[in-house]
């Protein structure tokens, strides 16, 4: 690790946390695979409001599994792309249902087995369900990683592996929230705002 990263690092610990909480809410672990499938393509907010009432109506990962298709579109129709999403939790619930004993399973093989379940939402769960250090590359964290020169990869899963050989493991899951948190309030896509970022003086993108 290079002694600029190191001191990103440091700042970003010092700024969110070491252990940041996700924002999607959730309270069983099967619920965070739906929070995360419904998310998306859809903000975290969108999806927290559609889920309040979602994980009264749908308690058990049965439910989820025998669920009416149409229904569960019409469930979760705001969150957008609400056909797919229903048809891949309606199916991965049913393989949860049947093959795991209505657990959600650990390991980023079974889980990427799932319908609609990809690195992403599985290292989501990794890290939040079972406190396995993973790194979890959404379009936030691609950006930044990039703007600060921690990788100069493109690839979602060539950008995790290289964060992974490049970061400590016990950065790997504190990364995660830390720039996606970074990215939605400075480091914005279209229009960052340097003159506010704590780590401009660092940044070989300001």
């Amino acid at each position: 690790m290079t002694k600029k990263t190191a001191a990103i690092l440091e700042r970003l610990n010092n700024e969110y946390g070491i252990i940041p909480e996700p924002t999607l809410e959730y309270s069983k672990p099967h619920e965070l695979l739906v929070a995360t499938m419904l998310s998306a393509q859809c903000t975290d907010e969108r999806v927290n409001m559609v889920t309040k009432d979602l994980f009264r109506k749908y308690r058990t990962v049965k439910d989820f599994a025998e669920a009416d298709l149409h229904t569960l579109e019409n469930d979760i129709h705001s969150v957008g792309f609400f056909h797919s999403k229903a048809v891949h939790i309606i199916e991965a619930f049913k393989l949860l249902h049947d093959h795991y004993g209505d657990e959600v399973p650990s390991s980023i093989e079974d889980l990427t087995s799932l319908p609609g379940v990809g690195r992403k939402t599985a290292n989501v769960i990794r890290t939040h369900v079972f406190r396995i250090p993973s790194v979890v590359v959404d379009t936030h964290v691609k950006r930044i990683s990039n703007r600060l020169g921690i990788t100069k990869e493109s690839d979602p899963v060539r950008i995790e592996f290289d964060l992974m050989k490049k970061l400590p493991e016990k950065q790997w899951s504190a990364i995660n929230l830390q720039l996606i948190t970074l990215g939605r309030t400075i480091c914005t896509a279209r229009k960052p705002r340097c003159s506010e970022c704590f780590l401009s003086d660092l940044c070989p993108s300001r």
